[in-house]
C-alpha cells in the first residue's frame, strides 16, 4: 500500500508497496476492501465529532440529506441493522440459492420498533465492529465464481460483487449523511 492506502497498479493485479499482490481482477479490488475496511473507524470519528446533547437531533426539514432521515444515533443502528440482517443475509442466500429475490429492509420502521434513539453508541459501534469484521473475512474469501453468482435486489439483478459494492455505497451514503446532520447543527437546524 502506498502512502494513503492507494495500490500502485500493474499490468495484471494490484500491487503494493512491497511489491506482494493484493488483489486481482478476479476478486474484490483492494481498494473498496480498505475503504470497507476503514468505514468503522470513520463512522465512529464522525458520530464523536456530534455535540453532547445532539445524538438524538432532527433538523427542522430532512430535504436533501444523503441517506435515510435518522439522528445521529439512530444512523450508528441502522448501519448495524444493515450490515447483519441485509448484507450478511444477502450474501448467505446468493451464496447458497439460485438467484433468490433479495428484499429490502425498511429502516425507518426498525428504528420505531427497536427505539433506535435509546441505544447506548458504544456498544452499537461495537457490534457494527464484529459485524463488519464478519463481513470483510466473507469478501476476501470469495472465488470467482461465488462473487459472479447472481441475485434480485432493489427491482434488478446484480452479482454477489454488485453487493460489495453496494455495501460500500451505503457506507458512503451514511457518512454524508452524518456530515449534512453536522451542517444542520452547526447551522441551527
Amino acid at each position: 500500500m502506498g502512502e494513503l492506502g492507494i495500490c500502485r497498479r500493474t499490468a495484471d493485479s494490484h500491487m503494493s508497496a512491497a511489491g506482494t499482490k493484493v488483489a486481482d481482477g478476479n476478486s474484490v479490488d483492494a481498494t473498496t476492501l480498505a475503504v470497507l475496511a476503514a468505514f468503522p473507524a470513520q463512522l465512529e470519528a464522525y458520530y464523536a465529532a456530534i455535540p453532547s446533547g445532539f445524538e438524538n437531533f432532527r433538523p427542522v426539514a430532512w430535504t436533501g440529506i444523503p441517506s435515510e432521515p435518522f439522528t445521529p444515533i439512530e444512523q450508528l443502528c441502522h448501519v448495524r441493522d444493515i450490515e447483519i440482517e441485509g448484507y450478511h443475509a444477502r450474501f448467505a442466500r446468493t451464496l447458497g440459492e439460485l438467484d433468490p429475490l433479495l428484499p429490502n429492509i425498511d429502516g425507518e420502521t426498525l428504528a420505531r420498533e427497536r427505539q433506535y434513539a435509546n441505544d447506548d453508541s458504544a456498544a452499537v459501534l461495537a457490534a457494527f465492529r464484529r459485524a463488519r469484521t464478519h463481513s470483510l473475512t466473507l469478501i476476501a474469501a470469495l472465488t470467482p465464481t461465488q462473487l459472479a453468482r447472481t441475485a434480485q435486489f432493489d427491482g434488478r439483478q446484480t452479482t454477489l460483487r454488485g453487493l460489495v459494492h453496494m455495501l460500500c455505497s451505503h457506507d458512503q451514503q451514511h457518512l454524508s449523511g452524518m456530515q449534512w446532520l453536522l451542517a444542520r447543527i452547526h447551522s441551527g437546524g
